[in-house]
């Protein structure tokens, strides 16, 4: 299907990364506004720059046709591979067209060496879970909540009895490649 749709992955540099980042935070923003009718930007600039800069990030842009159409965050491990989807969109005027899946499938046809791919996804992300459940493959593996805390987010706020907006409500998923 990416063949089909002529999708393909560009590296990002560091002078666009401002804009990945607007572009990102306007895909993430629509869920969480509806669910929440929060308007701040999701994730923070801080946070998509640590995952730019973090051991093993690659990040691209999606392509269709010359166009840039969503982007990907992605870490690589080498060694074990055992590779991550960090941070993965579509922009909002491209969603329901096929293109979130076919660019997943560029992705895997850039890995053909991953063993398994993870991702997180918010608990309120039903389009999300939809699609890396049922068009992607993969499956859920963990839930992280106020009783079962996410090792990999530091956040203090979680440590009480309330939850906290995206980092203990959200599900891991796993797609075991080999």
């Amino acid at each position: 299907m990416s063949e089909k749709l002529n999708i393909k992955l560009e590296k990002v540099t560091l002078a666009e990364l401002p804009q990945f980042t607007e572009n990102l935070q306007e895909a993430f923003s629509i869920a969480v506004k509806e669910k929440f009718g929060i308007s701040e930007p999701i994730p923070s600039e801080k946070e998509v720059q640590s995952s730019f800069h973090s051991e093993g990030a690659v990040t691209y842009h999606i392509i269709l046709n010359e166009k840039r159409i969503g982007g990907a965050v992605l870490t690589i491990n080498e060694k074990t591979q055992h590779n991550s989807l960090d941070l993965f969109f579509i922009s909002p005027e491209n969603h329901s067209h096929g293109l979130g899946l076919a660019a997943w499938k560029a992705i895997e046809a850039k890995y053909p060496d991953t063993i398994v791919w993870e991702t997180l996804t918010p608990y309120f992300e039903e389009r999300n879970i939809h699609f890396y459940i049922n068009k992607c493959g993969f499956h859920i593996v963990e839930f992280f909540n106020a009783h079962h805390i996410d090792p990999n987010v530091f956040c203090p706020e979680a440590q009480s009895d309330e939850p906290v907006m995206g980092t203990d409500t959200s599900f891991r998923f796993e797609k075991v490649m080999k």
